[in-house]
């Protein structure tokens, strides 16, 4: 039975690291569920406080990945309209895997904001703040992920 768990928390590993870069699976939580499998299906080689820890940790970068790009957005000048672009081109950008993903909540809150009236200049502020604001989700969630990812496998042994 190790084995599965073994072989489940390896592909819990993996799906959460791609699921940093895809918006639709929440990286760091399947990440940490590697970490759970490990705990139930070895002898225990956490502590209690190391999982409550990383809980929480998980907890907030998955909060943040949400407010980061809103923040980024409005931080440039974004409206509502911008934000909403945003997440519009970050579900179209999905069928267009990697490049869609990355681009589209960009050209999606500059395409909300010339929508709803704002200037070309201030429309690429804001599209700016929503990519970098992407990327800085993106980068939190993989290098939370990554650390988990390294305790996984420094505890298989």
């Amino acid at each position: 039975m190790e084995i599965v768990f073994i072989i489940l928390g390896i592909v819990a590993v993996v799906v959460g690291i791609v699921g940093c870069f895809l918006p639709i699976l929440p990286g760091p939580p399947i990440t940490y569920l590697a970490l759970l499998l490990l705990q139930w299906g070895v002898h225990p080689v956490f502590t209690g406080e190391f999982l409550v820890t990383w809980a929480l940790v998980t907890a907030a970068v998955t909060a943040l990945d949400y407010i980061i790009p809103i923040w980024g957005t409005k931080k440039m000048g974004g409206t509502k309209a911008g934000v909403n672009g945003s997440i519009a081109g970050l579900v179209v950008g999905l069928f267009f895997p990697p490049f869609g993903i990355i681009l589209g909540p960009f050209f999606g809150a500059l395409i909300g904001e010339l929508i709803s009236g704002q200037a070309i200049e201030k429309a690429l502020k804001s599209a700016i703040g929503s990519f970098l604001g992407f990327l800085g989700g993106t980068f939190i969630k993989l290098a939370v992920s990554i650390v988990m990812t390294f305790y996984f496998f420094a505890n298989l042994i």
